[in-house]
């Protein structure tokens, strides 16, 4: 069984499997369709990304994928710790603009949910930090979209992580959200 917790954004949730350990290491069952479909959470994954960000500080996003190819992202953390940000992009949703962030990380095991429609985007918080994350639908570069993390018309709290963000080219020329293509 995996424990879910609702985040206050519809759709987007915490969801942290069980963990079972001794004096060898641990087992986890990290990824459960049945536990999550029993949970509410009916996905079909079809692709895996790992990530690695040597810099502590690392700002990824906000990341996203128009329709027919918008994403589903079930992500976790293997190794160090991410603050992990979700942002509504839906412009017929009553929290459009609205943002909700969660730490995850190895040592608390969990993970976060990024339903279609929203944006999504990390900083890690230390550095060596590996992402893992589910995909429900697979890269298209046509159709892959960002925002910048910066937007003031989101307005999300970043922690100043190592005093320097690192951000990719294409991160740091990303439109803010008024000039970007959402969701309807």
């Amino acid at each position: 069984m995996v424990e879910v917790r609702q985040l206050g954004l519809e759709g987007v949730v915490e969801i942290t499997p069980r963990k079972f350990g001794d004096s060898r290491g641990f087992f986890s069952e990290t990824y459960k369709a049945a536990d999550l479909k029993a949970a509410g959470i009916d996905l079909d994954f079809v692709q895996d990304n790992h990530s690695l960000s040597s810099e502590a500080g690392t700002v990824r996003g906000l990341h996203y994928q128009l329709p027919p190819f918008a994403q589903d992202k079930l992500v976790r953390v293997t190794r160090g710790a991410v603050l992990d940000v979700v942002a509504d992009i839906r412009r017929s949703s009553p929290t459009f603009g609205k943002w909700v962030s969660l730490e995850v990380s190895a040592d608390k095991w969990n993970q976060i949910l990024v339903p279609k429609g929203f944006a999504h985007g990390l900083i890690t918080l230390v550095e060596n930090t590996e992402v893992l994350y589910k995909v429900s639908g697979v890269y298209s570069k046509e159709h892959d979209r960002s925002i910048r993390y910066d937007d003031p018309a989101i307005g999300i709290d970043w922690p100043s992580v190592g005093g320097q963000r690192h951000l990719s080219e294409k991160d740091m020329n990303a439109p803010l959200m008024a000039d970007a293509q959402v969701f309807d």
